[in-house]
């Protein structure tokens, strides 16, 4: 496993897409919201998945130039369409609606269609902290997973990140899929010729299995839970408000129309609405409490729940965010691990357009 700079990292992508031909702002921002991921130890999210865009925008399916724009809207909400652009880039633009809002009225929602893959949920989230806002983002995605009970695949990994600034303490970020494990987990076990645990992944037939390869072979995700004796039903009523809220409310495809992120796979030839869909909410803290007296509670929250006494075994209780803060001052500081199919990928994909690693 080689280890690359954040710059190194970051200048290839941006470079990589100014060469499908997305503007310099856009290209910037792209590689940004991309490399957050590798950064916060979310790497099935980051470059790895660099070369799945360019083969989108190779088949028609990414507008590299869109016109992102906002299609309808009230003084506390909007619907964006994206254009078909990266949702690298479309779901920074709706996010920021959705803070001008907020900073207006006290609040603000949007719902996004006509996007594509926007990288982690986190990110979008994390854009209110600056503005004392609590940040929502939500997205539909693939359809590879089978509601509990179900062998057909209807969902996508529909994640869920919230965002809550503190005063002294580090924010509050979850950011979650709403199965058991993210697809790109999964991709990861397969490069590296691993097991996926049991609860991650059905079968063809619907049964459990621990092949990493079990989505592949026809099978599905499961929802979070993993099964109905574990609260699998609780993760698909998650994934399906995040697919209703994404792309119901907004005019994208939804359910099992929900545009593959794969190239290979073609979109439904009748699909329900455009593209993929995304939701985002800002709220500013002090349309419900003064922000300095809520970010000294949340303070206080976050000591208390960080006070709480481990379980044998374990050091210390974490609060939503810690792990990926924590990774991302290590990984600016000493390089981003990449293992050798992801760099090979890359490189052979540097090659194809003439951007050096």
């Amino acid at each position: 496993m080689k280890t690359f700079s954040y710059k190194e990292l970051f200048s290839f992508t941006k470079n990589m897409l100014l060469k499908i031909g997305c503007p310099d702002r856009d290209a910037e921002l792209g590689a940004k919201v991309l490399l957050s991921a590798d950064l916060r130890g979310v790497d099935s999210h980051g470059v790895a998945r660099l070369s799945g865009y360019v083969r989108l925008w190779e088949k028609g399916r990414i507008n590299a130039k869109p016109n992102v724009h906002v299609s309808y809207e009230t003084p506390s909400t909007a619907v964006v369409d994206g254009d078909g652009g990266l949702g690298l880039v479309v779901a920074p633009f709706a996010m920021q609606v959705a803070i001008e809002k907020a900073k207006t009225v006290g609040t603000g929602w949007v719902s996004v269609k006509n996007s594509n893959h926007y990288g982690i949920a986190g990110y979008h989230a994390m854009m209110a902290l600056e503005h004392d806002m609590i940040g929502i983002s939500l997205t539909n995605a693939s359809p590879l997973v089978s509601p509990t009970f179900s062998k057909e695949r209807m969902l996508g990994t529909n994640p869920i990140s919230v965002a809550i600034p503190a005063k002294n303490q580090p924010p509050f970020v979850a950011d979650m899929a709403t199965t058991t494990a993210a697809n790109g987990k999964l991709e990861i076990l397969q490069r590296k010729e691993m097991d996926a645990p049991l609860g991650w992944v059905q079968d063809a037939d619907g049964i459990q299995t621990t092949d990493a390869n079990g989505v592949k072979k026809g099978g599905a995700l499961l929802p979070l839970g993993g099964d109905r004796e574990h609260g699998s039903h609780k993760g698909y009523i998650l994934g399906s408000i995040v697919d209703i809220f994404s792309a119901v409310l907004s005019g994208a495809n939804y359910g099992p129309w929900a545009p593959p992120f794969v190239a290979f796979l073609e979109p439904d030839p009748n699909p329900v609405g455009k593209g993929l869909g995304h939701f985002f909410g800002a709220m500013r803290v002090n349309a419900f409490r003064p922000a300095d007296e809520f970010k000294t509670h949340m303070d206080n929250w976050i000591s208390r729940f960080r006070a709480a006494k481990p379980i044998e075994g374990h050091d210390k209780v974490l609060i939503p965010g810690d792990p990926e803060r924590e990774l991302e001052t290590e990984r600016m500081s000493n390089g981003i691990p990449l293992i050798k199919p992801v760099e090979d990928d890359l490189r052979a994909l540097g090659i194809k357009f003439g951007v050096e690693l």
